[in-house]
């Protein structure tokens, strides 16, 4: 039994040391640079937990002097597509991603440093299973709840995910 245990840790401490957050602004550096470039930066990522973080500045700044709400939207995605991302890795199988919808709130302008974090839903892992045991598409929606440096929320970021197994 402990054998299996550690066995467990050790994959999960190998998934997490994929997804760090230095690995993961690499790639957006080489995959994803229009996010890359305007600021977006992965700043924490747990099990069931990613905080994204954006700093305005001249390249991220609408003409109202406040982050573009395109920049706002890109970390907020991000947010929450690493952890979908991270849970169809301990699956070990393909399965392709895509947001199908999005809608948002905006309360105020988003200047200085903003942290957009994202929660997974326990039902994360079940949609998952679910796409690999019927092999059809599975829709599901995510949250990133944007924060200023004073604690006040800037935003409310909502995306439809589509999910599905390759074949």
């Amino acid at each position: 039994m402990q054998e299996s245990l550690f066995f467990v840790h050790l994959e999960q401490k190998q998934l997490f040391m994929k997804f760090s957050p230095s690995q993961l602004n690499t790639y957006l550096f080489f995959k994803i640079p229009a996010a890359f470039w305007c600021g977006v930066r992965v700043d924490s990522v747990l099990e069931h937990q990613c905080t994204v973080k954006v700093k305005h500045s001249r390249f991220n700044q609408n003409p109202f002097k406040s982050i573009y709400f395109a920049v706002q939207e890109m970390a907020g995605e991000l947010a929450t597509g690493v952890l979908i991302k991270m849970q169809i890795e301990k699956t070990g199988r393909k399965i392709s991603m895509l947001v199908s919808q999005n809608n948002s709130s905006y309360f105020k302008k988003a200047k200085g440093v903003i942290l957009f974090t994202c929660t997974a839903d326990p039902i994360l892992e079940e949609v998952v299973a679910q796409a690999i045991l019927t092999s059809e598409g599975q829709s599901f929606w995510m949250k990133s709840i944007g924060v200023d440096e004073e604690g006040d929320q800037v935003c409310e970021l909502n995306f439809l995910w589509s999910i599905k197994l390759k074949p």
